[in-house]
């Protein structure tokens, strides 16, 4: 395990709950613990540290709400994000860490302007059109952005708000799709040494908040106004990715 100063073990730790509270419904927050971890480990390394702890939020969402799903879109989309993985994938081995900060920056500012538009504006993806174009387009781009950055819940939501899914059968319908899909990464991220026994020993440490953070997801979260409570988070997002693009 890593020999972290306190002040990152905290950050970590408020990272986990960020986590878990992402994966009870609270889309605001998933990108949050994107960037804390980067600013801990560095933007690659980040990758593989973060990955099992989202497969243990992805296990606990699926076996709350898993059995509202609707199949047929985790299957339209799981082939197109597949691809976009090994993608994704290619990249992580050729960019270095001066190349990589800033992309996930940009890909993180990009995710926070369609987030903020799916929240405000709802109606202008109501009327996306249902073709299996526009599916592998955000399939793939959901795809490199996992596997990049572990930030393809915003592209993933805007598909499925798009196609007009009920709010928990749209929260179970995405919880699938990613428990799935970051399994799947795991021998991609394992191949290029992003995980291993440090990292998963900071994993196991840091797992039990994460389901802290699901449970504080339900009980506490849910009952703020959650519009304003995702745009504030969103904006604390957009000023942090910003300073990994220009630091």
């Amino acid at each position: 395990m890593p020999e972290l100063p306190l002040t990152s073990w905290l950050l970590l730790a408020l990272g986990a709950l960020g986590v878990g509270i992402s994966k009870s419904g609270l889309a605001g927050v998933s990108l949050v613990h994107v960037l804390v971890f980067a600013h801990v480990f560095g933007a690659k390394a980040s990758t593989g540290v973060l990955l099992p702890l989202l497969i243990v939020g992805d296990c606990c969402a699926v076996w709350l709400v898993g059995r509202e799903v609707d199949w047929r879109y985790v299957l339209r989309l799981l082939p197109p994000a597949v691809v976009g993985v090994v993608i994704g994938w290619a990249l992580l081995g050729r960019l270095d860490e001066s190349t990589f900060r800033p992309l996930i920056g940009s890909i993180i500012l990009m995710l926070c302007g369609g987030q903020l538009t799916r929240m405000w504006r709802p109606e202008l993806f109501s009327r996306a059109p249902h073709t299996a174009a526009f599916a592998w387009t955000m399939g793939i781009l959901g795809g490199i952005t996992t596997m990049l950055a572990n930030a393809a819940g915003p592209v993933i939501a805007l598909y499925l708000l798009a196609v007009s899914l009920p709010k928990l059968r749209l929260v179970a319908t995405g919880a699938w799709f990613f428990f799935v899909l970051n399994i799947s990464k795991i021998p991609f991220s394992a191949s290029l040494g992003l995980i291993d026994r440090s990292t998963l020993l900071t994993d196991f440490v840091l797992a039990p908040l994460v389901l802290l953070g699901l449970v504080l997801g339900l009980l506490v979260v849910r009952r703020l106004p959650q519009k304003l409570f995702d745009t504030l988070l969103l904006a604390f997002t957009a000023v942090a990715a910003t300073r990994l693009i220009v630091t």
